[in-house]
């Protein structure tokens, strides 16, 4: 379960950095070009997982909770 509520945090917050980097020229002395722009949704992915890693926004906990909850609940619900 926590795996699972790892990487559905990780996929989070990948869509969330996104819009930030929209904005970004790839031109000038510091930018990357093409080669960027075609690159840059492989950087936002690690940047998200690497978040993820070191403890991430609580949204794992959140959701592990939640998926307990919910399998208890289903397990309370079964005939005897």
């Amino acid at each position: 379960m926590r795996a699972t509520a790892e990487r559905f945090e990780t996929s989070f917050l990948a869509q969330m950095l996104k819009p930030m980097f929209e904005g970004l020229d790839t031109d000038g002395p510091f930018g990357g070009g093409e080669a960027e722009g075609t690159w840059r949704s492989f950087l936002i992915d690690a940047m998200a997982e690497q978040t993820v890693r070191a403890g991430g926004i609580g949204l794992a906990d959140t959701v592990v909770a939640e998926m307990v909850r919910m399998q208890t609940e289903q397990t309370q619900e079964l005939p005897r």
